[in-house]
């Protein structure tokens, strides 16, 4: 590619604006929850598939995504996924049942899963100097802290201004701009490798990890003796097991599990999961509190978290040079340990508890959240190599997607099970705790193996 300073200004232009899109869906629809149980007569079960439809998709695809960038060329797979992205949308905008509205998110999370490995892959070539490439990274994760920031004030506003409907609408002439953008990108030329798409991995990752999630999300609801919860849980244990099994024993797999025997891409991609389930979680039961137990509009509920918010930004811009300063091993560990401490603060929160002691704990985990995507991802990039762009990115989004899932899932079955939210959210905090120490565990333990992780980041 030519890697004039002109033309990476448009690739990464292009590329931010993309990604802006797929995380501002992880976020914006949290505070629709309310107006769309309303208008779909949807239960909370309905608002977590609703919600994790999109993240399941995305999650389960991201590693055919990388794939599919590596195979037939980043710049054609990333327009794809932005045209596609950009219809669903509007078929989520239009929609006018439940089960219409789910579908359109799963084709959102088709599109995001071809577009956002791609996205890295084509930064990745094109910054082939790891101090600008590393900074470019900052660029592009700090364009989806700024979504995930933007999305629930962005949400409150245009559901107060013109209704749920335009949470959806308004992704379609920003990928539109996307679109624009791309077209100015100089022919790119990265090497495409010829390799057979492994079909049946993808086929066992998808029902495995939608399984999971199905089974998590109707437990509660149907009852853990259900015949078909069940079956579901047998489905997911010999899928996962089939799918470990074939991917460690064919020639070519979808994903490499040699990748794991790397101390840091094995710490960041744990880390990545249980940052993404942590926060998606208590965001999601956060949301049902404001505007369930405390009848806030969706536009008030968007304003309760901009506390929140605004420190994730700020985390992700912050994350690189803090990351120099300190290095991945100890600021990573640090932000596990913040996430902890919010949760902990949290454990105020009852019907009638003041706003302003709920908001102390959100610098805490809007912190944590910020800097560990930029963090993550740079030693995931640094470690694998330009070979590997692809599915390293494809593995590092799938797993905090996955942990997105799971959070909604686990975090909407403990609302299911313990009643009033108001009174029983302690237990849903202590399981944000137990899993914060534990993605600080897991540092300690693999990312402290590898010395070159203790250095600062080039």
């Amino acid at each position: 590619m030519n890697n004039t300073p002109s033309a990476q200004k448009w690739l990464l232009a292009a590329t931010s604006i993309s990604y802006i899109i797929v995380i501002l869906d992880t976020s914006i629809v949290n505070v629709a929850l309310a107006p769309l149980a309303a208008t779909l007569h949807s239960t909370i079960t309905g608002l977590q598939w609703v919600v994790s439809a999109y993240t399941v998709t995305f999650a389960s695809l991201l590693l055919s995504g990388g794939a599919l960038g590596d195979k037939l060329g980043a710049k054609n797979v990333y327009l794809t996924g932005l045209l596609l992205f950009a219809l669903a949308s509007a078929g989520c905008g239009f929609s006018s049942t439940l089960p219409t509205l789910i579908f359109s998110r799963i084709l959102q999370g088709v599109g995001a899963a071809l577009l956002v490995p791609s996205s890295l892959a084509l930064i990745n070539s094109a910054f082939p100097q790891s101090r600008d490439r590393a900074r470019a990274i900052g660029i592009w994760a700090g364009c989806g802290g700024i979504a995930m920031a933007a999305g629930p004030l962005l949400g409150g506003l245009l559901i107060h201004l013109s209704g749920w409907r335009s949470i959806f609408l308004v992704n379609v002439p920003i990928a539109v701009l996307g679109a624009v953008l791309a077209t100015r990108i100089p022919a790119i030329k990265i090497t495409v490798r010829e390799r057979q798409m492994d079909f049946a991995a993808q086929l066992l990752a998808i029902i495995a990890l939608g399984s999971s999630i199905a089974v998590l999300i109707e437990g509660v609801h149907r009852g853990w003796r259900d015949p078909w919860i069940c079956g579901g849980i047998l489905v997911a244990v010999i899928t996962w097991g089939v799918f470990i099994f074939t991917e460690r024993t064919i020639n070519q797999p979808m994903l490499p599990m040699t990748l794991f025997r790397l101390a840091d891409f094995s710490a960041s991609v744990s880390v990545s999961l249980i940052s993404g389930l942590v926060f998606y979680g208590v965001f999601f039961l956060l949301s049902l509190y404001f505007g369930a137990v405390r009848g806030w509009s969706s536009l008030d509920v968007g304003l309760a978290f901009l506390p929140l918010t605004l420190l994730v930004t700020l985390g992700s811009f912050s994350a690189g040079k803090l990351n120099r300063l300190l290095g991945p091993f100890w600021l990573i560990t640090g932000c596990c340990g913040l996430y902890a401490a919010g949760f902990a603060g949290l454990m105020i929160v009852r019907e009638n508890t003041p706003y302003w002691q709920i908001a102390l704990c959100f610098p805490a985990l809007g912190l944590a959240a910020g800097i560990i995507t930029p963090v993550a991802t740079a030693v995931v990039m640094r470690s694998t190599g330009k070979e590997h762009a692809g599915i390293a990115a494809g593995v590092l989004n799938a797993s905090r997607q996955t942990g997105s899932a799971l959070g909604v899932a686990i975090f909407g079955g403990l609302l299911n099970a313990v009643k009033p939210l108001a009174e029983d959210i302690d237990i849903a905090l202590c399981v944000g705790i137990a899993f914060s120490l534990l993605a600080g565990l897991l540092c300690s333990t693999l990312l402290s193996r590898n010395s070159a992780c203790k250095k600062n980041t080039p």
